[in-house]
């Protein structure tokens, strides 16, 4: 399976978790979130994507 791409998604931390839920602070920092209007590359998978569905108001997939 050499020269396969994997599938990513871009994902945005664009507003802050103060005031919001401990579990939702600790979903933003396990995927690697450190600052406010972070962008990260992320492997396509089904448990980043439940991740960011725990925290829509906080995360936002980016397209392109």
């Amino acid at each position: 399976m050499a020269g396969r791409k994997k599938n990513t998604i871009r994902i945005q931390y664009y507003r802050s978790a103060i005031g919001f839920n401990v579990n939702q602070k600790l979903i933003v920092k396990g995927l690697g979130f450190r600052k406010l209007n972070d962008t990260r590359e992320l492997e396509d998978t089904p448990s980043i994507r439940g991740m960011v569905k725990k925290a829509p108001h906080l995360l936002r997939i980016v397209e392109g």
